[in-house]
Parts: C-alpha cells; sequence; structure tokens
C-alpha cells in the first residue's frame, strides 16, 4: 500500500468516525472529541460572539492556551454557506491533510449551526417582540401579555426594569464583538433576573452598538444590581471599548414598559458625557428629565434646537481638533468664572476668553448674557439627551497657548 493510499485510507476512517458522532445526535462536544481523536487533536470551538461551545484539550492549560490563541494554535473559521457561525482553534499533535481539516471544520460547523438554530429563533421572536413594544404596537394589555408569553416572558405583570448598554470601540474591534457584548449582557443580567432577555436595538450607535436588557419582575434594588453585573461582564469579556448602561424606573404595568425604554435610553445618553457615571438611573438625571417627553414625542424639534446652539461648535471641534464644546460646558458649570473654567481645562484663562468669542461668533450666543447661557446650556443637554457624542482630542486650535483664534 502506498504511503498515499494509506493516507487517504487514516483521512476516511477519521472522518468516518466524526460523521458516525454527527448522524447519531449525539451532541457538539461529543462531535469535537470525536475530531480531537481523529485528528490527534486538541480542539475548541467558539461560537461568533467568541463563547467557547466545546472544548477538547488534554488539561486546563492546553484548554487555556487554545483560548488564548497561543503559539502553535491554528485558527479555522467556520462558515455554513456564506454565513460566518464561530471558530475552530487546535493545536495538531501530528499530521492531518488539509482536504480534512476542510471536511473536519464543514461537519462541526453544520453541528454548530444545528445546536444554535433555536436559541437564534428565539433571539429573533425575542426582538421582534421587543421592538413591537417600543412602537406601541401592542393594542391592548391581553394582547401585549399573550405575545410576552410566546417569547417565555412570564413576569411583566410583576414589574420591569429596563437597562439600555452602549458600548463604543475605543480600537479596532474583532468580528462578532456585537454578537458577544450582547450574550455577555445577558450574563450578567441574568445573574440577578434569571428571565431577563436581551436584544441588539436597531438604532444605530457611532463608533459602536446598543443592547436593550428587560429584566422581568425586578424591582429597583433588582435593577441596580442588574446595571452593575452588566457593566462589570461586558467590562471583562470586551477590551477596547467604553460602555455605559442607563437604568429606567420599574414600570408596573407592561404598557409602561415602552416609556421604561426612553427612560433607561436618556440615563445611557446622558451617562455618555460624564466621566465619572458608568451606570446611571433615570432618577440621577436631574433637569435632563425634564427633556423626556421632548425626546420621545417630538425628537425633530430638540435636534433643531440643539442644531441652533451647539452643533456649530460641534462642527468646528471634530475640523479644527478644538475644544468649545468642553469649554462651553466647563464654564457653565463653574459658575461663569474664566479662572475656575481655566483651572478646570488645564489652560490659560486669555485662551478661555478666545474660545468663548468663537463661540458666539459661531452660533451667535454670549455667554455674558444669561440667555446665551441658557440657550447653550440647554443646547448641551440636547446634545446629551439625543446620544451625541462630542469630539474628544486634544486643543490644538492658534491661542491654545495664549493667542486670539483666528476668524474664518
Amino acid at each position: 500500500m502506498s504511503a498515499r493510499g494509506g493516507s487517504a485510507e487514516l483521512d476516511l476512517a477519521a472522518l468516518e468516525e466524526i460523521t458516525a458522532a454527527v448522524e447519531s445526535g449525539a451532541g457538539l462536544p461529543t462531535v469535537v472529541r470525536s475530531a480531537a481523536k481523529a485528528l490527534g487533536a486538541s480542539i475548541v470551538v467558539l461560537d461568533r460572539g467568541g463563547q467557547a461551545l466545546a472544548v477538547a484539550a488534554r488539561s486546563p492549560a492546553d484548554e487555556r492556551s487554545l483560548l488564548s490563541s497561543d503559539d502553535g494554535v491554528e485558527a479555522l473559521e467556520l462558515r455554513v454557506a456564506d454565513t460566518p457561525v464561530g471558530q475552530l482553534r487546535m493545536r495538531m499533535r501530528g499530521e492531518a491533510s488539509s482536504s480534512l481539516l476542510r471536511l473536519v471544520a464543514t461537519l462541526i460547523a453544520s453541528e454548530v449551526e444545528r445546536v444554535r438554530a433555536p436559541e437564534r429563533e428565539f433571539e429573533e421572536e425575542s426582538a421582534a417582540f421587543l421592538s413591537g413594544l417600543l412602537a406601541h404596537e401592542f393594542a391592548s394589555r391581553e394582547q401585549l401579555l399573550e405575545r410576552a408569553r410566546g417569547v417565555g416572558l412570564r413576569d411583566l405583570e410583576r414589574g420591569t426594569v429596563v437597562l439600555v448598554v452602549h458600548a463604543r470601540a475605543q480600537a479596532p474591534a474583532q468580528e462578532g464583538w456585537r454578537t458577544r457584548l450582547r450574550l455577555l449582557a445577558a450574563r450578567g443580567a441574568r445573574s440577578v433576573a434569571p428571565s431577563a432577555v436581551a436584544v441588539m436595538s436597531e438604532r444605530e450607535i457611532a463608533g459602536g452598538a446598543e443592547v436593550i436588557v428587560l429584566l422581568p419582575g425586578a424591582d429597583e434594588a433588582a435593577g441596580q444590581r442588574a446595571a452593575d453585573s452588566v457593566l462589570r461582564d461586558v467590562q471583562a469579556g470586551l477590551s477596547g471599548f467604553a460602555f455605559v448602561v442607563g437604568r429606567s424606573r420599574p414600570a408596573d404595568d407592561p404598557l409602561a414598559i415602552a416609556r421604561a425604554a426612553d427612560e433607561a435610553l436618556l440615563a445611557a445618553n446622558v451617562a455618555e458625557g460624564d466621566a465619572d457615571a458608568r451606570v446611571l438611573g433615570f432618577e440621577e438625571t436631574g433637569a435632563y428629565r425634564l427633556l423626556l417627553s421632548t425626546m420621545s414625542e417630538n425628537p425633530t424639534e430638540l435636534r433643531r434646537f440643539f442644531a441652533e446652539t451647539v452643533e456649530p461648535l460641534l462642527a468646528y471641534d471634530e475640523q479644527y481638533e478644538t475644544e468649545l464644546v468642553a469649554t462651553v460646558s466647563a464654564f457653565l458649570d463653574a459658575d461663569g468664572n474664566v479662572a475656575a473654567t481655566a483651572q478646570r481645562l488645564f489652560t490659560h484663562r486669555h485662551t478661555i476668553r478666545y474660545r468663548l468669542e468663537r463661540v458666539r461668533e459661531l452660533c451667535g450666543l454670549d455667554v455674558g448674557s444669561s440667555d446665551g447661557r441658557e440657550k447653550l446650556s440647554l443646547g448641551l443637554k440636547a446634545m446629551r439627551v439625543l446620544g451625541i457624542v462630542g469630539a474628544a482630542g486634544p486643543a490644538t486650535e492658534p491661542g491654545a497657548t495664549g493667542g486670539r483664534v483666528p476668524r474664518r
């Protein structure tokens, strides 16, 4: 028998062993163990979010090495048709033909897809339910509860807290991070509220994503614990991102959950502009609460007011890497005191005066007048309520060392 013929027979025997495990319905862990034995390899299978689904390793240290993608670990993308479903990582202890590896990857990908199909269907149904709930599509409380029971939500009558999680990338992110974000948020929430549901939001978040979490049967204290738990899990499980979590008040009526979602979104948007607030409850948003109805019922008017006040400053900051928005915010926080503003921003008071003059030129509002300060204050609030994040670069405009900012 030729070496080539012997290799082909070994490949066929290995493939038959893995195929038998798939056909028997033994489950993904058994299939992966069969693949590891047939290939003479240590194997871990990850889903699209980076969660380990099955492991066949020689020791805990071997498993950690696979999960860390150490030297000597090969990675194969698992695909069904053109859709990625996960990743196969392995450390070979012998040799296997490339054709056998492709066949093994295809079989494991099919098994991953089969295992994940019910969960994916549940996620789609949950997302459709939540979308309808937030759009006020349910005509009655009874209709809402019936649909909720259809996706496994049975405690909405006992009160529901809503969380909104924002993640913004601070560095290039790996494929599948959005799925992992949702899974981590769900895991953190379920440690407090076992029936919690987490779905990806349809809203666009610049440089990031938004997850909406329903906590059925949760009171205010449980909502606080769940928000803290979610933040811990997403921070530990995803590096290179900035996170905030907004929390609503409990909605005692299922028909009030849409209102609670607006509260959680408002809290998350406000937290985006506060360097010290990673978790923020609606009751902690202060004067921003007055803008909730405007955000919910007439966002166009809120955006128009922002466009007339702060948007020209934000556009200038983004174009020239200046800090006009930050300067106005610090000036208002310092009760209009130029020296205190300069101290907060670690710059010269002459620079602050020149920036404030540029503010007047760009948007026509004079911080020296009470009307100008009031409109700018409301414009900044509108910006945060709308979830608009300002430029965060250093001040490089002429005048940052005391010279006058030139007129355009």
